[in-house]
């Protein structure tokens, strides 16, 4: 059999009106792929969702978990395959995606990580903005979190040296994933195309708790930079606050 070339977790919980969509992205990718379905005891029709997608499945569970940071190690720590990523079940991938960041990352053998480009699109309106995502240099991430999660794509080598992420982090460990892989791998590399959409909705963690996240994120920056720049303490506090009086 020709053997997977990416491993995927899919970390979840009450997500089942997304969860269809984001298991049928991935299957419909025209690569070779296993993945994990990770449901943490969901109440809704996650479970028959992810029965609709069982017999394409690598495999999967639904019991209370130890959140959804421990859950994509799980997932991932169940693979064999050269690459890793995870897709939360309410986002979702663009068509060719994961063929177009292979690529990249096969072509670039110092990268620990290849990033593209992802839409952002909020669920009760349908508007859609492109995520802040720019080319890769510390300055710059130091600054803001400049890749975006679901349009990643992390050699297995890489992940498994900074030990996945963080499972005592709740709301940022992507951020301090690209801080590890940068430090203690190498650099992550951009790749200019939309391979990815981020779903924005009322139980959005960075939606509902935004000054946790701008917490964690200072502290993520002081870790593995050394020092918060002046505009953490400046722009980000009044762009939190006015996100959250707008909901």
């Amino acid at each position: 059999m020709t053997e997977p070339l990416v491993t995927i977790a899919v970390p979840s919980f009450n997500q089942g009106r997304f969860l269809d969509k984001a298991l049928a992205s991935i299957f419909e990718q025209d690569i070779l792929v296993e993945v994990f379905v990770l449901d943490g005891g969901s109440s809704d029709n996650s479970v028959e969702i992810i029965r609709k997608w069982e017999k394409r499945l690598a495999g999967w569970r639904s019991h209370e978990d130890g959140g959804q940071a421990a859950s994509i190690n799980e997932g991932i720590a169940s693979g064999r395959a050269p690459y890793v990523c995870w897709l939360n079940s309410d986002d979702w991938f663009l068509p060719g995606a994961l063929k177009t960041m292979l690529r990249a990352l096969e072509n670039q053998p110092q990268a620990s990580a290849v990033y593209g480009r992802a839409w952002n699109i909020v669920e009760k309106s349908g508007k859609r903005t492109p995520v802040w995502v720019e080319p890769f240099s510390e300055r710059r991430l130091a600054l803001r979190c400049i890749v975006s999660q679901p349009a990643t794509l992390i050699r297995r080598s890489a992940w498994e040296a900074v030990d996945g992420v963080d499972e005592k982090l709740h709301m940022v460990m992507d951020y301090d994933l690209w801080w590890k892989l940068f430090k203690r791998v190498g650099p992550l590399h951009f790749v200019d195309e939309f391979v990815a959409v981020n779903r924005e909705h009322e139980l959005t963690k960075t939606r509902t708790l935004r000054w946790r996240h701008y917490s964690e994120a200072i502290d993520i920056v002081r870790k593995y930079h050394g020092s918060v720049p002046l505009k953490w303490w400046i722009a980000q506090p009044y762009a939190v606050w006015y996100k959250s009086i707008r909901g």
